[in-house]
């Protein structure tokens, strides 16, 4: 925690006297780089889940619900840079940052030939009093940026958080989706009826959140789901 406070308190300094610092690693960013450097860039572990159909955050869903593709960024690990990163996104005023990574990742999807395979990006959406506060939903943010790459529509009105869970660290699985089991609501099903739509988030560790959109935008009709997520736990 001590640590944690620390980073935190050395990312508000290099932000207010050097705007332009990387976010995996708070060394100063060159010209042509935006947001995390080419070093953290090239080092923070990649998952590379959608090359590998059958990855641990598929088989972690797979039984539970059907699913297309499920697929991350990178593999989250405490006090790393990709926690950092996560952090900036969520917690420090920066939506452009999950853009960023989203153009990333929908890189690398489009290199693997999955430019036509889905039709379109739903965010997990955040309730409207912690919208209103973050001033954004960072699942949205990411979900833009692999809807950009892809050529296809990032829709956060289709899907409604009907109340604001408690925070899901340190629950068990089971508590996880007994926490969110019945706060999601598809509000326009006309939007999401026989689609192929791809879930996206920012972070997984047991999956309840995805698993609990999941199952409501299949009820509604959605021709095929997947997932996506800057980073999954290990």
């Amino acid at each position: 925690m001590a640590n944690s406070t620390g980073n935190s308190v050395l990312e508000d300094f290099l932000s207010l006297i050097y705007p332009r610092y990387c976010r995996g690693c708070y060394g100063s960013l060159v010209k042509g780089e935006e947001y995390i450097c080419s070093q953290c860039l090239l080092e923070m572990p990649r998952s590379y889940y959608h090359l590998h159909r059958e990855n641990p955050f598929y088989q972690r869903l797979r039984g539970r619900l059907p699913v297309s593709r499920v697929m991350t960024l990178y593999k989250f690990v405490k006090e790393s840079r990709v926690q950092h990163i996560l952090h900036a996104l969520k917690y420090k005023q920066q939506p452009e940052l999950g853009e960023f990574l989203g153009r990333v990742y929908g890189k690398d999807l489009a290199e693997a030939d999955f430019m036509d395979q889905f039709d379109l990006v739903v965010p997990v959406p955040l309730h409207i009093t912690r919208r209103r506060i973050r001033g954004y939903n960072q699942s949205e943010t990411f979900g833009r940026g692999l809807a950009d790459i892809l050529a296809i529509s990032c829709d956060d009105t289709t899907m409604q958080r009907l109340s604001a869970s408690d925070t899901q660290t340190r629950k068990s699985r089971l508590s996880r989706w007994a926490n969110v089991s019945q706060i999601f609501s598809v509000v326009k099903p006309e939007r999401v009826e026989g689609k192929r739509v791809l879930l996206v988030d920012d972070v997984v560790t047991t999956g309840a959140t995805l698993e609990a959109c999941g199952v409501s935008l299949l009820e509604a009709g959605c021709a095929e789901l997947s997932m996506a997520c800057i980073a999954a736990t290990q």
